[in-house]
């Protein structure tokens, strides 16, 4: 079983700072993704609010495309080994 932890190393440093963060982003997204749908699916916003959410979610997700590319990351390598708790994401 291979296991991915964040190991920081000095040469990698940034790269690994930035896995980190952009895991901790990525976990808020998919957060507020599920919400967004599940005010969607109870009615709770009118049209416009939802189009708006929709722009920013998707918005939000190019960006994290972009500073995944920045750092050499893929979306695979934002899903951290918590170990006995199993995968972040």
């Amino acid at each position: 079983m291979t296991r991915t932890r964040v190991e920081l190393e000095p040469d990698t440093v940034e790269r690994d700072l930035a896995r980190l963060v952009l895991t901790v982003i990525e976990l808020l997204r998919e957060l507020m993704e599920r919400q967004a749908l599940r005010r969607v699916e109870s009615g709770d916003l009118t049209e416009e609010q939802e189009e708006r959410l929709g722009t920013t979610l998707m918005l939000l997700e190019d960006r994290m495309g972009v500073l995944r590319d920045r750092f050499g990351l893929e979306p695979e390598d934002l899903n951290i080994d918590l170990g006995p708790l199993g995968k972040l994401l």
